[in-house]
């Protein structure tokens, strides 16, 4: 089992399978994914509406606040970043462990890991912008590369923890 933990291309099918998540994910209009309705459903009650109501701030030239979006827009907007953060974490982090274990080296599979994340998100906005009702942001990209740089300083944590070699 733990064999199996080090072949690169267990890792190399996450980033594909990843890949695949996202490029679907970014043909949809935001209208197609918009969880408003389930959102309205489920937090009825407005839950943390009056501490939520303290937050305020601009993202790609706009006001992020309940006031200016309205409390369901607001909350699913931070749905919709940590989902980009995290995807791009699983994508990220799968490419480096993947290089990683192919190359030997952690460096150069950190390095293209985070790369090869980073345009693939840069791609994916690219896309977007041919996909009707949505609009690609070059912060998105910034956040994406984020969370893959994210996973790779959590896989070098690991690997000095465990004490593997890291060139």
């Amino acid at each position: 089992m733990k064999q199996n933990l080090k072949n690169p291309y267990l890792y190399l099918s996450i980033a594909i399978i990843m890949m695949i998540i996202l490029f679907i994910s970014s043909s949809q209009t935001y209208h197609q994914q918009s969880q408003i309705g389930l959102l309205e459903t489920m937090l009825k009650n407005e839950p943390l509406k009056k501490s939520f109501s303290q937050i305020a701030f601009n993202y790609a030239g706009s006001e992020i606040s309940i006031a200016a979006k309205g409390y369901f827009s607001f909350v699913e907007f931070f749905i919709r970043k940590g989902a980009h953060f995290i995807t791009y974490f699983i994508l990220g982090g799968s490419l480096c462990f993947a290089l990683y274990y192919r190359l030997k080296n952690f460096w150069w599979g950190s390095f293209f890991g985070i790369l090869s994340a980073t345009g693939y998100a840069a791609l994916d906005e690219f896309h977007q912008l041919l996909t009707g009702d949505r609009t690609p942001l070059f912060q998105d990209v910034v956040l994406d590369m984020s969370g893959a740089l994210t996973a790779s300083v959590l896989i070098f944590c690991y690997l000095l923890i465990t004490k593997k070699r890291l060139s």
